[in-house]
């Protein structure tokens, strides 16, 4: 329900007494379009108050543990990890904690390369943002807008996860059903293709989808969609999906790299 009155912050929202009022600087929940985030410190590198992952960890707990929580139990949570550098080792203390307190991390947005690897590599959902000032704010596309650098993972993706980035994705590993790899440049999968892929997912349509072993739930190139075909072939080969005369088409690799050649 929408309304033009300001909504109130919440308790659990406002620094204990004693820390600095900028809500940057603190470890915060907040709930925003039917989701729980929680919001980290920006990078202690790129800070005047830099907060260290002790106090980080230490307000974390704080927060869990005050008694003016206003989550209910069995919540997703969405880590909004800013340009601050975590580890799987830290990602993994913070979904042990948000576990404990009956919440479950889902996904992490971060504008930190090594952060997204890290998270994927975790089995996490990973959105990689350029900036995350806002998580409603909408991305503006412009016209020929250079691609972020691509995003390289050697991990498996799966069930469940989702893989989200503003260039393009290389995976040295399987994509598996139930899961999804959305970038607004090509998708490269040094593996098994068993889940979703959408390349150029920004309106580019000479983006393409390559795999070793080819057999996703759903390709989508640009606003193109294509199912598999209901009678997998028996033997797979390297394969390259693009949008050619009558939508997707999927050509063996070798094939497809001589036809680029005419």
């Amino acid at each position: 329900m929408n309304s033009d009155a300001p909504t109130p912050t919440p308790i659990s929202e406002l620094p204990p007494e004693g820390e600095a009022r900028n809500p940057n600087l603190q470890v915060r929940f907040k709930s925003e379009a039917g989701r729980l985030l929680l919001l980290l410190p920006p990078d202690p590198e790129a800070s005047r108050n830099p907060v260290s992952w002790d106090e980080l960890w230490q307000q974390l707990k704080q927060r869990i543990a005050s008694s003016d929580r206003f989550w209910q139990p069995n919540t997703a949570v969405h880590l909004v990890g800013r340009d601050r550098l975590l580890d799987v080792r830290q990602l993994q203390s913070i979904a042990d904690v948000l576990k404990d307190a009956e919440l479950s991390l889902k996904r992490v947005y971060t504008s930190r390369r090594q952060t997204a690897v890290a998270a994927a590599t975790a089995g996490y959902s990973v959105e990689q943002q350029a900036a995350l000032a806002h998580l409603n704010q909408s991305p503006t596309t412009e016209p020929g807008k250079a691609l972020d650098e691509p995003l390289y993972l050697q991990a498996t993706v799966r069930s469940g996860a989702e893989i989200r980035h503003p260039g393009t994705v290389v995976i040295l590993g399987d994509v598996n059903p139930g899961s999804s790899v959305i970038a607004e440049g090509d998708i490269l999968v040094w593996g098994h293709l068993r889940g979703m892929a959408h390349a150029g997912s920004e309106g580019n349509a000479k983006c393409r989808i390559m795999a070793l072993h080819m057999e996703p739930t759903q390709l989508r190139i640009a606003d193109k969609l294509a199912r598999p075909p209901e009678n997998p072939p028996a033997h797979y080969q390297p394969e390259v999906a693009y949008i050619g005369d009558a939508g997707i088409r999927i050509a063996i690799a070798t094939a497809f790299a001589k036809l680029q050649r005419l």
